[in-house]
């Protein structure tokens, strides 16, 4: 496949997507059923934002979709080639680019099909010029929750996982904790005493005025597992010397996102982000 390949020519054109108004719930339904990372949302026939696992993980609280969507996104046009897509991937930081002709929805091209298209090119490079660094790891028996939180504040969606040993053991991803996740109801309550303007100055404090309001709160929430139950432990790896396009292909059959680079004893040297490929297309 050429360089100069047109957007169209690997976009998903079977797109799944949310609509305004909608909720966490069918959000989340079309992640795990999908098996996708994030959706466009409509409104009236128009892409208005785009809804994430990264969104729900985000706010576990938040309910409506029109608030836990990141709105105005960036968006593509069928007929521009694969260097475009890939810049604005890199430039704003986003994972998927929905494709609009006009106002229309006619697509959704993600970092996914523009690596998986470098897979033809015969990019030869060694990819060791390429990783990336900032590993944020995670102990197995790290409660899943703690993980979860660990990622958000870290901006990471995967982590290597190590034993107590400091053996590489496997990975964890968003993709692995939503997919793990149920959506939790509770009724919580506050505690509310009357204010001071409608307190008399002898009333005793053990009997002032208290008013307990009680309220419905829905989240999204981790089981309380350890990281080792849910983590993927059969992984393909990489090595420093390993080409560029060959990564392409293995992420591209494997239908993955990252690659752990390990050395000829099995340590882990880096992680090869799909997102560190595109580079090498805009390099050649």
């Amino acid at each position: 496949m050429p360089k100069n390949t047109k957007i169209r020519d690997i976009m998903i054109k079977d797109v799944a997507y949310a609509t305004i108004p909608g909720s966490r719930e069918e959000v989340l339904e079309i992640l795990k059923d999908k098996q996708v990372s994030g959706v466009p949302v409509i409104k009236e026939n128009k892409v208005v934002g785009i809804v994430s696992r990264n969104n729900l993980l985000k706010y576990p609280e938040e309910e409506q979709l029109a608030l836990l969507m990141t709105r105005d996104p960036v968006t593509i046009s069928p007929d521009v080639d694969i260097t475009v897509a890939a810049r604005l991937l890199l430039d704003h930081d986003v994972r998927r680019l929905p494709v609009v002709d006009g106002d229309q929805l006619v697509g959704l091209v993600t970092i996914a099909d523009v690596v998986g298209s470098m897979a033809d090119l015969n990019i030869t490079d060694q990819i060791d010029m390429y990783l990336n660094g900032g590993l944020v790891p995670v102990w197995d028996e790290t409660p899943l929750p703690v993980v979860a939180k660990i990622m958000e504040f870290s901006n990471v969606n995967v982590s290597p996982v190590l034993d107590k040993s400091l053996g590489f053991v496997g990975l964890i991803s968003d993709r692995d904790i939503i997919s793990a996740s149920i959506i939790e109801d509770s009724v919580e309550v506050s505690d509310m005493s009357a204010t001071a303007e409608d307190e008399d100055e002898w009333t005793w404090e053990s009997i002032r005025d208290t008013m307990s309001i009680y309220y419905s709160v829905s989240r999204i929430k981790a089981p309380n597992v350890a990281t080792s139950e849910i983590m993927v432990t059969d992984l393909i790896t990489a090595t420093p010397m390993s080409g560029v396009s060959e990564c392409a292909l293995s992420m591209k059959r494997h239908d993955i996102d990252q690659i752990p680079v390990i050395n000829g004893n099995g340590d882990l040297l880096g992680l090869l982000r799909d997102r560190d490929l595109l580079k090498a297309l805009l390099e050649h």
